[in-house]
């Protein structure tokens, strides 16, 4: 089959692999119509090179058709339509049904310390092959994967994979109040989809924070107040305060992560990591990493007192200089954590009806084809020709 494999920063091919095949009694073969690129991609395309292998298969967020069961799979058969949540998660064990299914006390990966595995996603998380590929194994076929009626195209469901849980558990855990207000800092497709969900969700203002032109329209257009972080500057803070009755808004979410502009140190920090040998810049990540953290300090400074920062934006680093005593001051709440897909099922799939209120049908700016998947990295990378949201189609 055809696979996007990683081989070097900035170095994503697209390859023939070995067809995966039923190891184990629950697992199902998927074969994917439909799978996304994410921002999170970008770290590995970027940054964390030195927990991957040459030929690692990339992605997270696939969906498909069923093409074969292990003989004790009950719960879907072949021909059925299923989205992959990105969380390689059990279902049984007791994080799981706590509905903390990023933690999922099974697939842990013990050798880093981590959480859950995740499809697509370096040693730190299983290094399980990902979804932009033709077929994907996965495990745990009678509780993971996601049933959705065949009939609308893919653009209705493969979202539910990633994008929509996880702005919707970064709303959830802003903790906005009825009318109520929250910033959301960058517009990426997370970003985007938060400002959404937390108009749907009550939220009487929406502040949408980024430096690309093409998303802050885009943004525009759905009713958020968009600000340009380039034009604005150092004013940031004043305009959003002006925005929020002096005070600032109830809830920021940080939907940027570790590779924020405007921190030049951590930017350097990063790239002369990843020039050493991949032994020695792992173990350096895991200890003294550092994240650009203009985004988060940027959380801090623009919540009201007593709010919350909600982060999506995924970190890594294990030196990250907090201001604590600025946090603590304003006596903030801090949530954050991979989102835990299945945990949101309910909420999210009533709202994949004709009705689309969340704009899920048009919310893909591109469709290629995967065998353009190094092009389509570069472009998001780049944030060019108006990216927010790539889909591939093997």
């Amino acid at each position: 089959m055809k696979a996007v494999t990683w081989h070097g920063r900035r170095d994503v091919r697209v390859d023939s692999v070995p067809d995966p095949v039923i190891r184990e009694p629950t697992d199902v073969l998927v074969e994917v119509t439909t799978t996304g690129l994410c921002g999170s991609d970008l770290h590995l395309y970027e940054v964390l090179g030195a927990f991957l292998d040459e030929g690692d298969i990339l992605g997270h967020e696939a969906m498909g058709v069923v093409r074969e069961t292990g003989p004790a799979v009950h719960a879907v058969d072949p021909g059925d339509r299923v989205v992959v949540p990105f969380n390689v998660s059990c279902g049984t064990c007791p994080t799981c049904v706590q509905g903390l299914q990023s933690q999922c006390e099974t697939t842990q990966v013990h050798a880093y310390g981590m959480g859950a595995a995740l499809f697509g996603y370096t040693k730190l998380y299983g290094q399980v092959p990902g979804g932009q590929a033709e077929l994907l194994r996965v495990p745990f076929g009678n509780t993971l994967p996601v049933p959705v009626p065949h009939g609308p195209p893919d653009d209705r469901y493969v979202l539910l994979s990633d994008v929509l849980p996880t702005a919707w558990q970064a709303v959830d855990y802003a903790n906005i109040p009825p009318g109520g207000s929250v910033a959301v800092l960058g517009l990426g497709p997370i970003g985007d989809m938060c400002t959404r969900i937390a108009r749907h969700r009550g939220a009487g203002t929406v502040i949408g924070v980024d430096l690309v032109p093409e998303r802050l329209e885009r943004a525009a257009e759905n009713g958020v107040e968009a600000l340009d972080l380039a034009r604005l500057g150092s004013r940031i803070v004043d305009t959003v305060r002006d925005l929020t009755e002096g005070r600032g808004p109830h809830a920021v979410i940080d939907a940027v992560g570790m590779e924020a502009h405007g921190s030049p140190a951590a930017t350097a920090a990063q790239r002369m990591t990843s020039l050493l040998p991949d032994a020695l810049a792992a173990r350096l990540m895991t200890r003294v990493g550092l994240d650009r953290l203009h985004a988060l300090h940027l959380a801090v400074d623009l919540v009201r007192r007593g709010g919350t920062i909600s982060l999506s934006g995924v970190y890594g680093g294990m030196t990250d200089p907090l201001p604590m005593l600025t946090m603590f001051d304003k006596q903030l709440q801090l949530r954050m954590g991979q989102a835990n897909v299945l945990r949101w099922m309910d909420d999210l799939l009533p709202l994949l009806g004709d009705d689309d209120p969340l704009g899920v049908e048009g919310f893909a700016t591109h469709h290629v084809p995967l065998a353009e998947a190094p092009d389509a990295y570069d472009m998001f990378q780049r944030k060019q020709d108006g990216v927010v949201k790539v889909l591939f189609q093997p």
